[in-house]
């Protein structure tokens, strides 16, 4: 490939792709590379939030909890189908952070966001059902408020979808080996895939979106580079058999200032996390430790009535985070907030660094991002996101319960297991899979716990799906609900009938 691109992004997460899609709604060429899979890394081992971020009021940032409270309803009407309102309770505790902070917290956090769709906080009394049951009997007070989850690595997939169909090339399993800048103006890539082999790239301007790895692409450009701006915090979740009914979630406070989350997980099983850990050491794996497992326990402990330990622990996942750094002590404290800097090792062919970002914020940092590069396009159109729908988010009155029990209605001969994983994985784009299907039997081989032939082969043709990983842990959390045998099975599947992808 020898064509010369507006934009070279570097990176499959959330930030990279949420560039990708803003910048060719715009009319400029894009060539996004990722080395993995769409979203491998950080932007698939979050907590699954779309959240201001209660605690980080605290340290004072009040821009960044603004911009993403803003964001919650921005990102909902935008793909319903993936995100959805949650209610979140959080227990008062004698002796930790005093009642009228929490007051005083909740009451800027309803206030800062511009709430139209999510309700506010309210008094809950946690000696009443459902609580009572679930929880220690010390705790009597608790405060209940809104934010919202998100099905995180479809995020990032579905912000992929939308950039391919408004003209982005999508290169998953594509490396950028090398990168340097030409006399003739702008960049060059060596990028190498198992599929096209090396070839290079070129592109007037290059967006480093690489996440935990954004110094290594700098240092191909600069090798001389030697002050570090990146601080890798790894976060560590647990994922218990359900511990509690209700669609509510929990946030705990601990004794060491740091809150975790116990929420609902893939109707049987509770996700609980995070964990804040210095990350120092590239080579070390990135999962979690015994003693982040043994933290989050014991952190759990302290609230619920019926302790767990790690024998009760099915699944943990973890992620680096790539954050700015700001020199602060704790892991914890380090800014959430995003940092974007802006080189131009040749005038007028720009070189952008992206460091830190949230999953809620992610549109906003790429309309920023597009701020930055205006004076290097001046054609490009103007920003389009903050009222345009994700791929399969269109859903009229973004009513998902009734466009749900709509399909379940036009296809009454599909199992409904089946529709209404497919409603909330694809939105409107359950049709494509569906494809004139009458019943279950013609959706085609079935796997285990819903996922059949007619899913897996469009995933493979429209979501770059290469494996039958992708599909168990990144596509879906499939790989929680089928046994070994049936991911084998699977497995087996794929690999005979996409050997040549």
């Amino acid at each position: 490939m020898n064509q010369t691109f507006d934009l070279l992004i570097i990176g499959g997460g959330i930030n990279g792709t949420a560039i990708a899609r803003d910048a060719a709604g715009r009319g400029l060429s894009v060539c996004l590379c990722e080395k993995d899979d769409l979203a491998s890394h950080t932007s698939s081992a979050s907590t699954k939030l779309i959240h201001g971020g209660l605690r980080y009021l605290e340290h004072y940032e009040f821009r960044l909890v603004s911009e993403s409270l803003k964001e919650r309803e921005v990102l909902l009407r935008s793909a319903p189908h993936i995100i959805w309102p949650m209610r979140f309770v959080l227990p008062y505790d004698k002796g930790l952070r005093p009642k009228w902070m929490l007051r005083a917290g909740l009451f800027l956090y309803d206030s800062l966001g511009g709430r139209e769709i999510l309700p506010g906080t309210k008094t809950v009394d946690l000696a009443q059902p459902p609580h009572n049951q679930v929880l220690e009997a010390r705790l009597k007070t608790g405060f209940e408020y809104s934010d919202c989850w998100v099905e995180d690595a479809r995020l990032v997939v579905l912000n992929a979808v939308d950039a391919a169909s408004k003209g982005a090339v999508i290169k998953t399993r594509t490396a950028v080996t090398d990168l340097r800048s030409v006399a003739s103006g702008g960049y060059e890539a060596d990028v190498k895939s198992e599929k096209d082999g090396v070839h290079q790239i070129k592109a007037n301007a290059v967006i480093n979106a690489a996440g935990p790895w954004v110094e290594d692409v700098l240092l191909k450009l600069k090798p001389g580079r030697n002050r570090s701006t990146l601080r890798l915090v790894k976060g560590s979740h647990i994922v218990t058999r359900r511990l509690f009914d209700g669609d509510h979630a929990y946030i705990f406070q601990n004794a060491d200032d740091r809150v975790i989350f116990a929420i609902p997980y893939e109707q049987d099983y509770t996700l609980i996390g995070t964990t804040d850990v210095p990350y120092t050491d590239k080579t070390e794996a990135v999962k979690a430790s015994e003693s982040e497992i043994s933290y989050l326990c014991e952190a759990a402990n302290e609230y619920f009535l019926s302790d767990i330990s790690p024998n009760d622990v099915v699944w943990t996942y973890s992620g680096v985070r790539p954050l700015y750094d700001d020199q602060s002590e704790e892991a914890s404290e380090v800014t959430r907030d995003y940092v974007l800097n802006l080189d131009e090792f040749e005038e007028g062919f720009p070189f952008l660094s992206v460091y830190g970002g949230k999953i809620t914020t992610s549109r906003k940092l790429a309309e920023h991002v597009m701020d930055k590069l205006s004076p290097f396009f001046k054609s490009a159109g103007a920003a389009w996101t903050k009222k345009a729908h994700l791929p399969g988010g269109d859903i009229d009155g973004a009513d998902y319960d009734k466009f749900s029990a709509a399909i379940r209605l036009q296809h009454p001969e599909i199992d409904p297991t089946i529709l209404n994983r497919l409603c909330r994985g694809y939105g409107t784009r359950v049709h494509a899979i569906i494809n004139g299907a009458k019943n279950t039997e013609d959706l085609g081989k079935l796997f285990g716990a819903g996922l059949t032939e007619s899913e897996i082969k469009y995933l493979v043709e429209v979501e770059w799906v290469r494996s039958a990983e992708d599909i168990f842990w990144r596509r879906s959390k499939l790989g929680l609900h089928m046994s070994e045998s049936e991911q084998k099975e699977a497995s087996l599947w794929f690999e005979s009938a996409f050997s040549s992808i």
